[in-house]
């Protein structure tokens, strides 16, 4: 990788990818945008090596759609995904894929150059996991009810489909999601997931 990190930023919206370059250019990144996922896979063979941060909902080809074609050809680059809040199922599955990390909008300025640090890192080594024994032993005080709430997360399920499956109600869902995050000492839903598939071996 060269001395500045190149980061792909793949957006239908001008105004998000105009807002989300002056952010990383401000924090010293090289910054190269695309308007949609297709255009990004045309300029793939002279793309430098960095980070992609995708959209989920575009309309030519979804961030989903973006991630498993990467996958297919094996492009090593991490990614990370921007979704709303109706998205968190669709992100949830591609954090499944390889996906370093999704955030939820509006998100601040902060946990996208979180998001960033930490996908950078996962380019120049091997992705690091959690203590796996550490958050078996988290996994170990959860409650049978908060144990079922997780596995509904980790599905990708939408908290009204999880409330349904559950018989109850999808505000009280949220309410578990809450206590799971503080008792996995997670400080987003995406840390959740990856630290509980890294626990239970993917």
């Amino acid at each position: 990788m060269s001395d500045v990190p190149v980061v792909h930023v793949v957006d239908d919206d001008e105004s998000a990818r105009e807002s989300l370059a002056f952010l990383l250019e401000s924090a010293d990144f090289e910054v190269v945008a695309y308007a949609s996922a297709p255009a990004f896979l045309d300029a793939l063979p002279d793309a430098k090596p960095g980070v992609i941060i995708t959209d989920v909902r575009m309309p030519e080809m979804s961030g989903q759609e973006l991630v498993a074609r990467l996958a297919a050809q094996k492009v090593r680059m991490p990614i990370v995904m921007i979704t709303g809040h109706g998205d968190i199922p669709m992100a949830v599955e591609a954090m499944r894929s390889g996906v370093v990390d999704f955030i939820e909008k509006p998100f601040s300025d902060a946990r996208m150059l979180d998001a960033l640090e930490r996908a950078l890192k996962a380019a120049e080594t091997s992705p690091v996991t959690d203590d796996q024994a550490a958050v078996l032993h988290r996994l170990e005080t959860l409650s049978e009810r908060e144990r079922q709430v997780l596995d509904g997360v980790v599905a990708g399920h939408a908290n009204k489909v999880i409330a349904r499956e559950l018989g109850i109600s999808p505000r009280t869902v949220e309410i578990y999601r809450a206590k799971l995050m503080t008792k996995m000492q997670a400080d987003n839903l995406a840390a959740l997931v990856r630290m509980t598939l890294s626990a239970r071996g993917g």
